[in-house]
């Protein structure tokens, strides 16, 4: 049975601006396991950062938490002091972030940053932590390791500085890694690299990692479970190849029939209109005003989680017993046709659709 490591429940957090308050966060709900890969993919503005944030206890001030817990090792996180959180914070909960250039301090070498971090969670002396440092940069795959300790980030190309901060997260010795966009500025090459890198250093050290990406080709490659994100809400959550194979939800439909592939001939598929203003959420489910197949009760009441499997759960109504039935997208037939036969054995995995 899977170990559950970390709870959300009915996280709801809004953001004070001049314009008003924005609902930026309006219901996450999700378990986190032990060793697993948890993506959460959405278009920019969806919510996954400020979701991932949360955990870390790094909202900005105007921030409100309406409602919610966030539970790690039976506390909520959310009733944490500043203080108690810089316990938790690096040591048992580390985060990469997007722009590795200024994630590290340009004015320290590379070895100082990265000691600071083993002196202060994990109690080591000058001597230990520079040993320690050589062997996670070996461990993130820089070369030679004592020249570079003495370096400064300017003198690391965009996917070693990726790779040092990699280092920098991993030396507290977390138990969950959040990764937010770690490949986003990084060229295809570059972004393969650091994927298998995560890889093999979660099957290493057996860690337990959230990955944040608008990517879905990243996706298949890295995760366990995908949580489909918009407008603040997850609108689908389940095993990767279900969501690939087999997903329900007509925006998860769009961001996969968006995606090019070896079969991909002419215009690509475009998600038409915009995200709805989070000032002022539409009625009912905010992404009606996009989507093609929405039904009248769209608009005007918000799908719950329906199960489509015991692992798979999607929020729309198209999945209620009453609801008309309705054709997905070509390509996404044929993903449906794909999934059926993998699963019967025919097909093996790394396919077109990955």
């Amino acid at each position: 049975m899977k170990k559950k490591i970390l709870s959300i429940e009915n996280l709801q957090i809004s953001f004070q601006t001049f314009a008003g308050k924005v609902q930026a966060i309006r219901g996450v709900d999700f378990n986190l396991y032990e060793g697993e890969t948890l993506a959460i993919v959405g278009e920019s503005g969806s919510g996954k950062s400020v979701t991932t944030r949360s955990i870390m206890g790094l909202l900005s001030k105007n921030a409100i938490i309406e409602t919610g817990n966030i539970e790690f090792k039976g506390e909520n996180l959310l009733s944490f002091s500043d203080k108690k959180m810089q316990k938790i914070r690096g040591k048992q909960i580390a985060m990469i972030f997007q722009d590795p250039m200024t994630s590290l301090n340009p004015t320290l070498t590379i070895g100082r940053q990265i000691m600071e971090v083993l002196k202060k969670h994990r109690g080591m002396d000058a001597r230990q932590a520079v040993d320690e440092a050589l062997n996670l940069l070996i461990l993130c795959g820089i070369r030679n390791p004592e020249e570079r300790l003495k370096q400064y980030p300017h003198q690391f190309s965009g996917g070693q500085r990726q790779r040092v901060v990699i280092a920098i997260a991993l030396a507290g010795d977390p138990e969950i890694l959040i990764a937010d966009e770690p490949t986003t500025a990084l060229d295809v090459t570059i972004q393969a690299q650091i994927i298998e890198l995560l890889k093999k250093i979660q099957k290493e050290k057996k860690m337990t990692i959230i990955f944040i990406t608008h990517d879905l080709g990243v996706v298949a490659n890295v995760a366990d479970r995908v949580a489909v994100m918009y407008a603040g809400r997850f609108v689908e959550i389940g095993p990767v190849d279900d969501i690939y194979y087999h997903p329900q939800h007509p925006y998860t439909w769009g961001l996969l029939s968006s995606m090019p592939t070896p079969k991909s001939t002419g215009t690509l598929y475009t998600i038409l209109g915009t995200p709805p203003n989070l000032l002022r959420p539409p009625k009912g489910e905010a992404f009606s005003l996009r989507n093609e197949y929405a039904l009248a009760l769209d608009f005007e009441q918000q799908a719950p989680m329906f199960e489509v499997n015991p692992e798979h759960f999607a929020a729309t109504w198209l999945l209620h017993p009453d609801a008309p039935h309705v054709t997905p997208p070509l390509n996404i037939q044929e993903r449906y046709a794909h999934y059926a036969a993998k699963k019967e054995g025919g097909i093996q995995d790394g396919t077109v659709f990955k």
